[in-house]
C-alpha cells in the first residue's frame, strides 16, 4: 500500500486551487477589459466597468491586474481584442442553457461550446432560442441573521428602487433592475449592511423541476463549460439542489 502524505496532498490541493484562482482572475480581467473599451476607463462614470472591478476586489484580484486590465481595454496598454457573444441551447433533458462569453475568436468558441453540448447530452440552438425563458436582473444577497431587522433591510432597497425583496432561508434576496444595480447596492452599503454577493445575472421565469441523477447530469455539463476559458457565465432553468451540485 503507498504511504499516505499529508504534506502531498496539501500541495497537490494548493496548486488546483491556484490554477483554479488564475482562470478566476484571468475571466476577470477578460470582463474588465470588455467593459473599459465599450465604456471608458472611469468607474464613476462607466458603471459596468465599476461592476467588474467590484467583482474583481471581491476575490482578491490583485490591484495591478485590474489597472492593468482598463489600461488593455483603453488601449493604453496593448491587448487582444476580446467580443462578447452569447450561446443558447439545451441540456440533458431539453433544459435550457445560456452561456455568456467573451472570445478573441468567435469560431473557437461556438465550436467548444458546441463540443460540450453534444459529448454531453446536449444540442446547441439558435440565437432566441432559451433567451426569452430568463429574465435580466440584478441580484443582492445579505446575512439575514446578522441582520434581524428586516423592515430596516427592506426600507433601505426599497428607497433605493429596488423591484423586489425576500427572505431566502438565512439570506435576504434584493433584486433589481440592472440598470439600477449601482444605486441599489451603493445604498445598501451606504446603510451599513455587508453585501453576501452583488451580480447582474439571468434569472429563469419559471425554473424546472429535475431529479437527482438530471440535475448531477446538468451541473456537469455547467462545470465543463465553465472550464473553458473564453466562458464567463452559465445559466440554467433547472432548479438545481446543493446535492446535485456536489
Amino acid at each position: 500500500m503507498a504511504g499516505h502524505s499529508h504534506s502531498a496532498n496539501i500541495a497537490v490541493r494548493k496548486g488546483k486551487q491556484d490554477k483554479a484562482r488564475a482562470k478566476l482572475f484571468s475571466k476577470l480581467a477578460r470582463y474588465i477589459m470588455i467593459a473599459a473599451k465599450n465604456g471608458g476607463g472611469d468607474p464613476d462614470t462607466n458603471l459596468r466597468l465599476r461592476y467588474a472591478i467590484d467583482k474583481a476586489r471581491a476575490v482578491s484580484m490583485p490591484k495591478d491586474n485590474i489597472e492593468r486590465a482598463v489600461k488593455k481595454g483603453t488601449g493604453e496598454l496593448e491587448g487582444e481584442n476580446y467580443e462578447e457573444t452569447a450561446y443558447e441551447g439545451y441540456g440533458p433533458g431539453g433544459v435550457a442553457i445560456l452561456i455568456e462569453a467573451l472570445t478573441d475568436n468567435r469560431a473557437r468558441t461556438s465550436g467548444d461550446v458546441r463540443i460540450i453540448f453534444d459529448k454531453n447530452g446536449g444540442n446547441m440552438g439558435l440565437p432566441g432560442s432559451v433567451a426569452y425563458l430568463f429574465d435580466r436582473k440584478g441580484i443582492i444577497l445579505l446575512d439575514a441573521t446578522k441582520y434581524p431587522d428586516e423592515d430596516s433591510v427592506l426600507t433601505a432597497a426599497m428607497d433605493a428602487e429596488a423591484d423586489d425583496f425576500a427572505r431566502e432561508g438565512d439570506h435576504y434576496v434584493v433584486s433589481c433592475d440592472p440598470a439600477k444595480f449601482s444605486k441599489v447596492q451603493d445604498a445598501l452599503v451606504a446603510a451599513e449592511y455587508e453585501l453576501v454577493e452583488s451580480e447582474v445575472k439571468y434569472i429563469p421565469k419559471a425554473p424546472v423541476e429535475v431529479d437527482l441523477e438530471m440535475g448531477k447530469r446538468i451541473a456537469r455539463l455547467i462545470d465543463l463549460f465553465d472550464a473553458n476559458d473564453d466562458v464567463q457565465n452559465v445559466y440554467t432553468a433547472a432548479n438545481l439542489t446543493a446535492e446535485m451540485m456536489d
